[in-house]
């Protein structure tokens, strides 16, 4: 069977069938010099699954408009966490809500070397370009875009409105600062994993919203990098004195990374998520540790390559549905909030 021969007909009438795929496609698009390495019995499975996620749909799907507008809502939250924590510079995000800033919370600025400071602040500058941009985006289309909430919705020590939840401190605390931003960015990465199939009628939104997945990506990275070389330390590579490199976060996603920078609570953003009743044919959310793509374990399928066992789940993302976002974001709001 030539499945190559396949894909060369699909795409005599479906020119865009390559990106009908998820953002692997990359690599599919490449399955020549892989498929050597496909048992006959294992290709088969591998294209069933791929082409499930290219074309199944279900009438009750999102809109493009629904996964833009829960875009915006996380991006709300995270210009809101940005503009919060490092206000003192004389400037206040525009994308989210105004912001009124104690005295205390200008101190976090302080604790952060300079580079490690001018990241941060570049990071608030794209969260609050990513609010500008899915407002305008969702505007341009001829849809509404959600307000921004007040402030007030949100409570990041996870205290649900007393400011004295599990993360208390994190506008005061650097450590405690990027613990949460890391969480919220890697939140983020899953979120638009997960939304990237309903925007696969529009290119044009669907390259925007990838676009800015990447970018949620490297801030991902990079508040790994602070939190493994310290707050103050200029040298991202290193890590900081006194701390065992084998537990320091890596700049990327491990295995199920231990639960996350506080385990008890941010646990749920590496596991599995509950697919909802709409998803599409052949898309699952499995936890960050899968090692599966396409239905092939690449992990003893490739043994022979001889990569350390981490490496097949470091190399993907793995998306979540809205429902685990949802949870996941509910953490950062007060009671009684239906913001999320």
């Amino acid at each position: 069977m030539n499945f190559f021969h396949i894909l060369s007909e699909i795409e005599k009438t479906d020119p865009e069938v390559f990106e009908r795929f998820d953002s692997r496609r990359e690599v599919f698009k490449h399955l020549t010099g892989f498929g050597k390495k496909l048992t006959a019995a294992t290709l088969p499975m591998a294209m069933g699954a791929i082409f499930n996620k290219a074309y199944g749909q279900t009438s009750s799907a999102p809109s493009v408009f629904d996964v833009l507008n829960f875009a915006l809502k996380l991006e709300y939250l995270e210009a809101t966490f940005y503009n919060l924590g490092l206000a003192g510079d004389g400037t206040v995000g525009t994308g989210a809500a105004s912001t009124t800033v104690s005295a205390s919370q200008t101190v976090l600025r302080n604790q952060f070397s300079e580079t490690n400071r001018n990241a941060l602040l570049k990071i608030r500058t794209d969260e609050n370009n990513h609010v500008n941009f899915l407002r305008a985006a969702i505007t341009q289309a001829g849809g509404t875009p959600i307000a921004a909430p007040a402030v007030s919705q949100f409570d990041f020590t996870g205290g649900k409105g007393n400011n004295a939840g599990p993360f208390a401190g994190v506008f005061s605390s650097a450590a405690v600062f990027l613990a949460v931003a890391q969480s919220l960015e890697d939140t983020g990465v899953r979120a638009y994993k997960g939304g990237a199939p309903y925007l696969a009628s529009n290119k044009d939104v669907l390259t925007a919203a990838l676009n800015i997945h990447s970018v949620e990506a490297r801030h991902a990275s990079r508040l790994r990098t602070m939190r493994r070389g310290g707050p103050l330390n200029n040298e991202a590579s290193k890590t900081a004195a006194g701390s065992n490199p084998s537990t320091s976060p890596k700049s990327w996603i491990s295995g199920q990374d231990g639960g996350g920078a506080a385990p008890t609570y941010t646990a749920p953003i590496y596991g599995a998520g509950q697919a909802p009743s709409y998803t599409p044919a052949g898309i699952t959310f499995p936890a960050e540790d899968n090692v599966t793509q396409g239905g092939v374990n690449l992990q003893t399928t490739l043994a022979s390559l001889n990569f350390p066992a981490a490496a097949f789940s470091e190399a993907f993302d793995e998306p979540l549905p809205v429902p685990t976002v949802i949870t996941i974001a509910q953490t950062f709001t007060i009671t009684g909030s239906t913001f999320f």
